[in-house]
């Protein structure tokens, strides 16, 4: 696979509600624009979601896909690769959260957002990498805003 796209920012809460925030699929289409259905197929043993199905439509680029998730028992990372897609041959993407203290002695955390996106239709490596930098950018700023809103 290519090159990943990494873009952090900083969420004013504590690391667990964000990730709290991450896991909580059913909620996806309340707050990610583009995110129509969100369906979990498959959860583990510790309740977190194995297999999830999404249906994006993001105006040009609508897909259905399902992703595999990993879980860090330390609650502080998810990995996930791409089990099925219909414009996506490879996706491997994660976050990994940071705590940090924030002004004021409150709680803050760091999210990383890593992600590599393989297309069935060829692409300029250009715009490919542009397309992931949109994409986590605005993965980052809708969890910053929900978490925080």
């Amino acid at each position: 696979m290519a090159e990943k796209t990494r873009r952090s920012i900083t969420v004013d809460a504590p690391a667990e509600h964000v990730m709290g925030v991450i896991a909580d699929f059913a909620a996806y289409p309340e707050w990610v624009d583009a995110a129509k259905s969100v369906e979990v197929l498959a959860t583990g043993t510790d309740g977190r979601a194995e297999q999830v199905r999404f249906v994006l439509d993001a105006g040009m680029v609508k897909d259905t896909y399902v992703l595999r998730y990993r879980w860090a028992p330390d609650g502080l990372s998810v990995e996930w690769d791409l089990v099925s897609g219909e414009i996506q041959k490879a996706q491997h993407g994660s976050y990994v959260l940071e705590p940090e203290s924030s002004e004021g002695g409150g709680a803050s955390t760091r999210v990383t957002y890593e992600l590599t996106v393989d297309l069935t239709i060829p692409m300029i490596g250009l715009f490919k990498r542009k397309a992931e930098k949109v994409i986590t950018g605005t993965a980052l700023e809708e969890l910053k805003k929900r978490v925080e809103g």
